[in-house]
């Protein structure tokens, strides 16, 4: 059985990332997401185990102690981290994943997975960015200043990627999310043992 792809997608707070990727898993076939673990609060509309698992930090460190993190990293106070049985079961078992992470988790997981696909994802305008993140109403004016002042550090790192996509329309980066994972599924390495059957036939004729 093929092995499947691991989609890595990092962006600023406010730019609209979650609510991308909840798109593409809810749109293309196959994809799975990630759940990563977190010491951070759980926010209102959240649920343990599926937007994040909340630990407390002690069960963090001491997962961090025994090896189970792929990749681990501290932001605003708070430290995330991925399962690395949870994401290599499933692509053991053929399945694509999407993990959602900052960049600092993203350099890690490519020395790791040099064969994993990264997208980037930016805001239209500095002004954007701004009106989402408080129109969000989650965060107190220090928290969201906090965040303002390491975009510019995070989007520095954008050139990192493999692909980069400004989320100014919705719908369009949505397809442009999709068109990326579908290029990917096209690539003839990926093809070859799908259509087996399709090229013995085609080659044993005429």
């Amino acid at each position: 059985m093929s092995s499947g792809t691991l989609y890595i997608i990092s962006a600023p707070s406010g730019t609209g990332k979650t609510s991308l990727v909840r798109e593409v898993l809810a749109t293309v076939p196959d994809i799975s997401l990630s759940v990563s673990h977190t010491t951070r609060p759980m926010r209102p509309g959240e649920q343990n185990g599926v937007h994040y698992h909340f630990i407390g930090l002690d069960e963090f460190q001491a997962m961090i102690a025994a090896g189970g993190f792929l990749e681990h990293a501290k932001v605003f106070d708070n430290y995330y981290g991925t399962s690395k049985d949870a994401v290599f079961s499933q692509l053991r078992a053929g399945q694509d994943v999407i993990l959602e992470i900052d960049w600092q988790g993203a350099q890690q997981m490519r020395k790791l997975i040099p064969e994993l696909v990264s997208i980037f994802i930016l805001p239209p305008s500095w002004h954007v960015l701004e009106t989402r993140l408080r129109g969000r109403g989650q965060d107190s004016d220090e928290v969201i200043a906090r965040r303002l002042r390491e975009v510019r550090t995070e989007i520095s790192h954008c050139c990192e990627y493999d692909y980069l996509v400004v989320n100014e329309d919705f719908g369009q980066a949505v397809v442009d999310l999709q068109a990326i994972i579908r290029a990917r599924t096209l690539r003839c390495t990926s093809q070859m043992q799908a259509l087996q059957p399709l090229l013995a036939t085609l080659l044993a004729e005429g």
